[in-house]
């Protein structure tokens, strides 16, 4: 399959994941790292996923619409997956759960405060604190959002630091707008990004043709925190 991107060791592939996954073979892989779709019917617009109030639209996410299924993502070993607690009953036990404190100490509001991600590369329960509540981020402020459950970068570098080393290959199934890629590109790493939506592999492409600066605050932004 040709590629849709590739330079500087990072490749977009426009397809199925189920598709691409069979020619990747786990031993190549360091650290699959993905955010799929939940399950939920609601990734099209932005805002509270129950509370669509003045939501806005964006490309629909395919497969949203009916539950995740995990289980072609399990022949890789070493995996973090971002929205777990909707498809838990799909996924072995694990004492290992990386929480995203989104709104770093502020207040509750109709967004959630915090977004979790299931993984068998610690055994210990992470905490990662960034703001990250509709205008109000730590990051990326100036950029725009395209995807309705869009991370930040920061978040993708964070686990990518911890839990790979430079020159390691990074898989994303389900990149999205490309956090994954570009915290890769950033550290060193090298990656496989896959996403069924071309307009998606387009903003990944477009991300990763930007020059890369470091993130303001050094390297404080990824220190974790074990609770």
């Amino acid at each position: 399959m040709k590629p849709y991107y590739e330079r500087g060791g990072i490749v977009i592939y426009h397809a199925d994941c189920r598709e691409v996954l069979p020619a990747i073979p786990p031993d190549a892989v360091s650290l699959l790292l993905t955010d799929p779709p939940y399950g939920r019917g609601k990734a099209d617009r932005f805002g509270s996923r129950d509370n669509l109030i003045a939501a806005t639209p964006y490309t629909p996410v395919v497969g949203d619409a009916e539950p995740f299924d995990p289980t072609h993502l399990f022949r890789y070993g070493r995996l973090i997956l971002w929205g777990a607690n909707w498809y838990a009953d799909r996924l072995p036990p694990s004492s290992g759960w990386i929480v995203w404190d989104k709104k770093d100490g502020g207040t509750s509001d109709n967004f959630g405060d915090a977004e979790l991600a299931w993984t068998n590369v610690t055994g210990a329960t992470r905490l990662f604190r960034h703001l990250w509540r509709g205008m109000f981020k730590a990051s990326e402020r100036d950029e725009r959002r395209v995807h309705p459950t869009q991370k930040p970068v920061a978040l993708m570098a964070w686990l990518i630091e911890q839990f790979t080393q430079a020159g390691d290959l990074v898989l994303d199934p389900y990149m999205g707008s490309g956090p994954v890629l570009k915290a890769c590109k950033l550290l060193g790493r090298r990656a496989i990004g896959v996403d069924i939506v071309e307009a998606y592999c387009e903003f990944a492409a477009r991300r990763l043709a930007q020059e890369v600066f470091p993130f303001a605050g050094g390297p404080a932004l990824y220190k974790p925190t074990l609770i």
